[in-house]
């Protein structure tokens, strides 16, 4: 079990939740509506490893990703609103299809919750799609509110979603942990003042973990649940 030192997490009371790659293992169904958008447009499939890396800064950079990968940034931007609305249909038509929990996720968020630890998601993940995925694995019920990357003006890695929870909750950010996968959790934590848990398992921009700034890695969710009681 890998975690951080014990006192940097000290009078934790709330903990910020990333979705995809974090909780539940998405980038099959990102295959599947990629590469049939894909296939409208005579172009070949993508491998889910190419499309692991484009997961993560919201559904309008990994279009931009997904077509860089056969045209130039002119020709992106002239088949963008096509492309995206395509994916956008074919996503909504297999979201959680092809997805699954990770382990110790559910274990994990019920044991934050008996330990007194409030719960929010905040995912970049438009909301439209987030909340059915919620919904459809199981884990919606254990949040007391859910941010997709089109409910405020900006996206991690800003800190805006973070300091909204916060708000929302009524605590100070050095109260609030966020748990994710990418360097997107990590920044908007550190920018927000909380403190920050990466998991190992999920999708850093094809960059290694150990090279995101957080206060620990923890192997599941189960482990940071742990952690945060210790």
């Amino acid at each position: 079990m890998s975690m951080t030192a014990n006192q940097p997490l000290a009078g934790i009371r709330a903990a910020i939740i990333d979705l995809d790659g974090t909780m539940v293992d998405t980038a099959p169904d990102f295959r599947v509506a990629i590469n049939r958008m894909r296939a409208e447009l005579d172009l070949a499939p993508l491998p889910i490893e190419t499309i692991i890396e484009f997961v993560g800064k919201g559904s309008e950079n990994l279009m931009r990703r997904v077509l860089g990968v056969d045209f130039d940034a002119a020709e992106v931007e002239r088949r963008f609103g096509s492309a995206l609305a395509a994916y956008q249909r074919h996503y909504a038509d297999i979201n959680g299809d092809h997805s699954a929990v990770y382990e110790g996720v559910h274990e994990g968020l019920a044991a934050m919750r008996s330990a007194g630890i409030r719960l929010a998601c905040v995912t970049n993940k438009p909301i439209a799609f987030a909340t059915p995925l919620l919904q459809k694995t199981g884990l919606a019920g254990f949040f007391e509110v859910t941010y997709g990357g089109d409910s405020l003006p900006t996206k991690k890695p800003d800190p805006l979603p973070m300091l909204t929870v916060c708000r929302d909750f009524a605590l100070e950010p050095s109260a609030v942990v966020a748990i994710g996968d990418s360097s997107n959790d990590a920044e908007a934590a550190r920018a927000a003042g909380c403190k920050s848990l990466t998991v190992p398992y999920g999708y850093n921009h094809g960059k290694p973990v150990h090279s995101i700034d957080s206060d620990g890695i923890v192997a599941t969710l189960l482990d940071a649940a742990r952690l945060l009681a210790a």
